[in-house]
């Protein structure tokens, strides 16, 4: 068993626990379509690293007193709201008919009245593009990162975890040495300094680390 496929296990066993609504808990119990769950192997995984604070068939209501569910739902930090939803390409997208393009406008609507932040991935930038996909995961999960940063950083601290959050995916220490202008080994001690402090996490290496990355948990 893989790395993804226990995280994804132990995720989906938990939402099911945890579930008292039996109209959600049935739909998780079905399983998650397969393009979300590509999704999810192929871009939320390797650029995350966990599902933290990420919803499956999330249940919203719609302005008919109604049901919808949203593919994944991403709640961090109780009142912020992203939702994610995986768009098909095959018959029944090409042939789209006006009652369900309609219905579809319809719902991103009320997405946004209820203050969403939604983002649509089509499946075929999944397998086509999945480094672009990452790269966009990590900047719709930027958008919930409060723009401050502690304190008690220094300068350059603070500008390493900036650039992080700029930068999206893992980078290596030459490239926040030349950002910073310092030189490899003073950017290699910062990284490590702030990997201590939880804020980067190690991405690549095991006895000398390569890339780093933003922790978001």
């Amino acid at each position: 068993m893989t790395r993804f496929d226990q995280a994804y296990e132990e995720w989906m066993n938990s939402a099911i626990a945890g579930e008292p609504n039996p109209r959600r808990r049935g739909l998780l119990e079905k399983g998650l379509g397969h393009g979300t769950v590509e999704f999810l192997r192929s871009v939320w995984y390797p650029a995350v690293q966990n599902f933290h604070h990420l919803h499956p068939e999330w249940e919203v209501r719609d302005f008919h007193n109604g049901y919808r569910y949203l593919d994944l739902a991403y709640l961090p930090g109780g009142r912020a709201k992203g939702g994610i939803e995986i768009q098909g390409y095959g018959p029944h997208a090409r042939d789209l008919d006006v009652r369900r393009f309609k219905d579809l406008c319809w719902r991103h609507c009320l997405l946004a009245l209820e203050d969403w932040l939604f983002l649509p991935v089509a499946y075929l930038s999944i397998t086509d593009e999945t480094k672009r996909c990452q790269q966009l995961v990590l900047s719709f999960i930027g958008k919930f990162t409060a723009a401050e940063v502690p304190q008690e950083l220094s300068w350059l601290e603070a500008e390493t975890v900036r650039f992080a959050r700029r930068r999206g995916l893992p980078f290596a220490p030459v490239e926040l040495a030349a950002h910073l202008r310092v030189s490899g080994q003073h950017a290699r001690r910062l990284l490590h300094q702030l990997v201590e402090l939880r804020l980067l996490y190690v991405a690549s290496g095991k006895q000398r680390y390569r890339t780093f990355g933003l922790r978001i948990d």
